[in-house]
């Protein structure tokens, strides 16, 4: 497990609070988490690659938390199948990996039709290792179905996952559905993403899964089926060049999403997270641009000036905020209207009250808008990660 290091560049940039217009952000919110950078409409970071097409995507060094380069970070987005990890986070540690299940009719009842599946069947038993492998390797809708009685239930995985996004500061993230299903309201962020993901690959259990390329899954009758991750930047398949240094993390398709993919390289002895959300061009374009984005990180290696920060788990000593003297979110100890000059920070925090009010006044707003860009209808289905 990796442990990283309370004393690292990112905190000596400091934490400070800044009002934006209004317009900046879909958030709708009057501070941004993260740094006052990502919430710009323009992409930040020097001698970045072309031809991106997509609608927000994210660069970060795993080890520091430094954002290395962003676009639209915190637009809230329909997450599809990478809101899984934000699952497995909040899930995987409460399960013992060898415990066995039996599965009824009554544990699958309520997976959305059109869901992908990993193949999970009423009356066979499983180990909960066994659909943890179908969770991250096959992105089954059913074996999350099945964890989530486990834990107790969807309504109380539900809220457990919403308050593990709000410990981890992934402020863009409504949960309606563990499986990540394009449910109403159901909304996340690059940034986030990729704070789920950096959270997840501290855990061995998580990084073994989502790095795993090939497992068998039970068939009944003591055989099996092969199963293969889906992951094409791991695995190589359908027109993807495999990506040397490649260790997960999760992607995901719905037809209401488009594509969206967090992915985690190492090369030299570093780490990058890339998250790439809803590219408008080419059956492959989620990957291309991931690729394209983790050459740039690491041709840019310990030059490239970070944009922003990826915020510590509060649980894990992140930065509080207070309430600022014009009234807004500030960290303690600054002054919450930060600007760029005058020796202050331009990095700024959002958590608590003010972040809620506006996850929910702008999640509805962020998915209508969505659907007429996009010219979406209801009822989209997840046709499968692979496809």
């Amino acid at each position: 497990m990796h442990e990283t290091s309370p004393l690292t560049r990112r905190a000596a940039l400091g934490l400070a609070a800044a009002a934006l217009p209004l317009a900046a952000t879909p958030a709708h919110a009057s501070t941004v988490i993260g740094g006052t950078r990502l919430a710009s409409a323009a992409a930040q970071g020097a001698d970045l690659p072309g031809k991106l097409s997509a609608d927000a995507w994210l660069v970060a060094d795993h080890d520091s938390g430094e954002v290395l380069a962003a676009y639209r970070a915190h637009r809230r987005l329909a997450p599809a199948s990478t809101l899984k990890m934000l699952f497995a986070d909040t899930v995987l540690p409460k399960l013992d990996p060898t415990a066995r299940h039996t599965v009824t009719d009554a544990d699958l009842a309520d997976v959305p039709e059109g869901s992908s599946l990993v193949g999970v069947r009423p009356g066979l038993t499983y180990t909960v290792d066994q659909l943890w492998q179908g969770v991250f390797l096959r992105s089954g809708n059913d074996a999350v179905h099945v964890l989530a009685k486990l834990n107790g239930g969807m309504a109380r995985t539900v809220a457990q996952m919403q308050a593990k996004a709000d410990d981890l500061q992934a402020l863009d993230t409504r949960v309606v559905s563990p499986d990540g299903y394009d449910h109403e309201g159901q909304l996340s962020s690059a940034y986030d993403l990729t704070l789920f993901a950096r959270h997840g690959l501290k855990n061995t259990e998580f990084r073994a899964y989502c790095a795993t390329r090939i497992a068998d899954f039970p068939a009944g009758g003591g055989k099996t089926f092969q199963i293969q991750n889906t992951d094409r930047l791991l695995s190589g398949e359908s027109g993807v060049r495999a990506y040397r240094g490649m260790i997960g993390v999760k992607n995901g398709y719905t037809s209401h999403a488009g594509n969206t993919f967090t992915g985690a390289a190492t090369r030299h002895g570093r780490t990058l997270l890339v998250t790439v959300m809803h590219p408008r061009s080419g059956y492959n374009a989620v990957y291309e641009e991931t690729a394209a984005l983790l050459d740039w990180g690491f041709a840019q290696g310990s030059s490239a000036k970070p944009v922003g920060v990826l915020a510590d788990p509060l649980s894990e000593g992140g930065a509080k905020t207070t309430r600022g003297a014009n009234g807004a979110k500030g960290t303690p100890g600054t002054s919450a209207t930060a600007s760029n000059g005058g020796g202050r920070s331009p990095w700024a925090v959002l958590e608590g009250a003010g972040g809620a009010v506006a996850l929910l006044a702008g999640g509805a707003w962020a998915l209508r808008r969505r659907r007429e860009g996009r010219g979406e209808q209801r009822g989209a289905t997840d046709v499968g990660d692979d496809e």
